[in-house]
């Protein structure tokens, strides 16, 4: 048995249930080694941990499709959820095992931002920059999100395009500076770390950041949910 479990934003309380369980049962925990060292207390005593780094993550997952082979239950651990920012690592699994294998889904950071940040995920996209190869495409559609008046969440990829280098990208292909921006580092365990419109996104992160870029209607948006918090505070009635 092999699968791959979500471990949601860098906070055990996120963990689904069902990911808690496969942790504790396996004789195989593998994983990028912050996101197996966040699930060490969950490993059972006799369980075996492997960790890996990008420059060696194909020589370890070909040690972990071995054992799941031979027959132990294994588990590969993935930060936030497998099919927001870590599609290209489960591809990586199964090319070293050779067949499908079971993915967990997990609670994302960009789940944990929208709920800080009061976005609804249908006026809301998703993109992420956390990939290997070419980004153009992503960045294009980035600016096409934008321009059709909609939030956007935004991984950034730590070697290359941070968040100053998004906010930097976006204005020359035409998109406002005005556009309220909010970076988040360490997402449970902090608050925002920067706030402000993109054009004056010129500071520092950490690879533990992610971005907030609102619609420029964001603040009617704001304020209807405020209007619609205050509805069910007074029993449905505006004074």
């Amino acid at each position: 048995m092999i699968c791959c479990v979500g471990v949601g934003p860098g906070d055990l309380g996120f963990l689904t249930r069902k990911g808690q369980e496969l942790i504790q049962g396996a004789d195989v925990v593998a994983g990028f080694t912050a996101v197996a060292d966040l699930v060490r207390s969950l490993v059972k005593p006799d369980a075996r941990v492997i960790t890996m780094s990008y420059k060696d993550q194909v020589e370890r997952l070909q040690e972990v499709a071995a054992l799941h082979l031979a027959g132990s239950k294994c588990v590969v651990v993935f930060m936030g959820d497998p099919h927001f920012s870590g599609f290209q690592f489960l591809e990586r699994v199964e090319h070293a095992c050779q067949h499908q294998v079971e993915a967990i889904p997990g609670i994302s950071s960009a789940q944990i931002l929208a709920s800080r940040c009061r976005v609804c995920f249908d006026e809301t996209t998703f993109v992420t920059f956390h990939r290997r190869g070419d980004i153009a495409p992503f960045q294009k559609h980035l600016v096409h999100v934008l321009e059709d008046n909609r939030n956007a969440i935004v991984i950034p990829r730590p070697w290359d395009f941070m968040p100053t280098a998004v906010a930097a990208y976006l204005t020359e292909h035409g998109i406002s500076p005005d556009h309220p921006t909010e970076v988040w580092e360490h997402l449970t365990q902090s608050e925002a770390a920067w706030r402000g419109r993109m054009g004056e996104c010129r500071s520092d992160f950490s690879d533990m950041s992610i971005m907030l870029i609102r619609s420029l209607d964001g603040d009617a948006t704001n304020r209807r949910m405020d209007e619609t918090a205050m509805r069910f505070q007074t029993g449905g009635h505006m004074k």
